[in-house]
């Protein structure tokens, strides 16, 4: 049995303590008058020479000679912008970690489903990410629904009086509207954990069994979960995500957030199994799994990269204002994390995980790891923060301490969970060919 270490429980704790504080500072400075914000911005552009706040007066056309009622529209939305930034670095850290666990989900279900014979000594480092999906569901429901009250302005289509003005909003209406949105969110949460827990619960039961009849209810389970997964995995990207810019669409967005949440879920078993061998657990666990997960690791940040340049380059030559505009304004805006991006989750895994030796080293895999996770962290971030804050972003104290009090609360509740069963399966038809597994 796994022992949650004091260090590394008194370490996530420090994490959470210190993200709360950083949130609050977040919410606290926000301003509460146009001209807090007026102010903020100014103060903000002397300390960098110009910058975000006159870029935006120039997009909006809020110059000097621009009428009075446009200017006033101007920075009403300046003063949204501002008080969402906190919302929206905290909405960025709870996605981000939740969609790892919802990504360990999936492969955990593909492995289920196909039978797979390598993966069943991971299955308790995927049981015990998926634990995150409770508290981190919860969370986040709780976040839409604080949106459809209005505590932010992150979903611009939640407001009847910009619909009342929007004739495209008014034709998305049935379905863009906050009853529906928060019933479609309380089905995708409660499938995919309702998902976790009967799989989880039998496959414990599995192990006391003196038949297969645990691992055969499991299988069928988690085939039909994938169905639903791949339904509502897509659904939920247009609703959590592609709806903040509620103008603009994809059709391979579900796709794209998938990959995103499948490469961080992998990563993320990888690290923890690396860990977990470290301390001297998972002793049946060789160089040959890690190796197939680094694999994993390279192979699906290259399926990512397809569908991202899949996405750019069809919207990009077609140039139709309403489609391109969404890139514009990330390339203009947010140069820096929009390139970066692209390095950290192509380029890199391209050049460092190609090599097939350096696949079984545990440190070169954790080291590329921490730059995958960054790198799709920024994914996360390029997709949220242009159509909540506009170019009034900075990476700051409140997304700082959004990543560390939900990174301190993901890495307590997932190595809590570790110690709730054995970490290797014992009654898995499947478990000695895992156990042998070299190549």
């Amino acid at each position: 049995m796994y022992t949650f270490s004091n260090r590394l429980k008194i370490g996530s704790l420090i994490l959470m303590a210190l993200g709360l504080v950083g949130m609050g500072i977040g919410f606290v400075s926000a301003p509460s008058t146009v001209e807090e914000a007026k102010s903020m911005v100014a103060a903000h552009d002397d300390g960098h020479g110009g910058g975000h706040g006159e870029v935006t007066h120039e997009a909006t056309g809020t110059a000097a000679h621009a009428d009075d009622a446009h200017a006033s529209d101007h920075d009403e939305h300046l003063l949204h912008q501002l008080q969402n930034r906190p919302w929206s670095a905290t909405y960025v850290a709870l996605f981000f970690f939740f969609m790892i666990s919802l990504g360990v989900l999936a492969f955990y279900g593909v492995q289920r489903a196909s039978q797979a014979g390598w993966s069943p000594m991971l299955f308790r480092v995927m049981e015990g990410i998926t634990a995150w999906l409770v508290p981190g569901g919860v969370l986040l429901f709780v976040f839409l629904v604080l949106s459809v009250l209005h505590m932010n302005h992150l979903f611009v289509w939640m407001d009847a009086e910009t619909v009342a003005h929007d004739e495209l909003l008014q034709g998305k209406a049935g379905y863009l509207n906050p009853t529906f949105f928060l019933v479609r969110a309380a089905i995708y949460l409660g499938g995919w954990i309702a998902y976790r827990e009967i799989s989880r619960r039998l496959s414990l039961a599995q192990d006391a069994a003196d038949d297969n009849s645990n691992f055969v209810k499991n299988f069928r389970w988690s085939a039909g979960f994938l169905v639903f997964y791949l339904v509502s995995e897509s659904m939920m990207s247009w609703d959590w995500i592609m709806s903040l810019d509620p103008h603009w669409f994809s059709t391979l967005f579900g796709w794209y957030v998938f990959a995103s949440m499948f490469v961080s879920g992998i990563t993320v078993i990888a690290m923890v199994t690396i860990y977990l061998k470290s301390r001297g657990y998972l002793p049946d666990v060789n160089d040959s799994h890690i190796h197939d997960l680094a694999k994993f690791m390279f192979g699906i940040s290259i399926f990512w990269t397809y569908l991202w340049f899949s996405q750019f380059m069809l919207i990009w030559y077609a140039n139709i204002p309403e489609e391109v505009t969404y890139y514009v304004t990330r390339i203009e805006n947010y140069s820096l994390p929009f390139w970066g991006m692209l390095v950290m989750n192509f380029a890199f895994p391209l050049l460092v995980l190609m090599n097939s030796d350096y696949k079984r080293l545990n440190w070169f895999v954790i080291m590329a790891g921490i730059v995958v996770l960054m790198g799709h962290y920024l994914d996360v971030y390029n997709m949220v923060m242009p159509a909540t804050v506009g170019d009034q972003w900075y990476i700051g104290i409140p997304e700082i301490g959004a990543v560390l009090f939900f990174g301190g609360a993901f890495l307590f509740w997932v190595f809590r969970a570790l110690t709730k069963a054995p970490l290797q399966p014992t009654r898995n038809p499947y478990i000695e060919e895992s156990r042998q597994f070299h190549y």
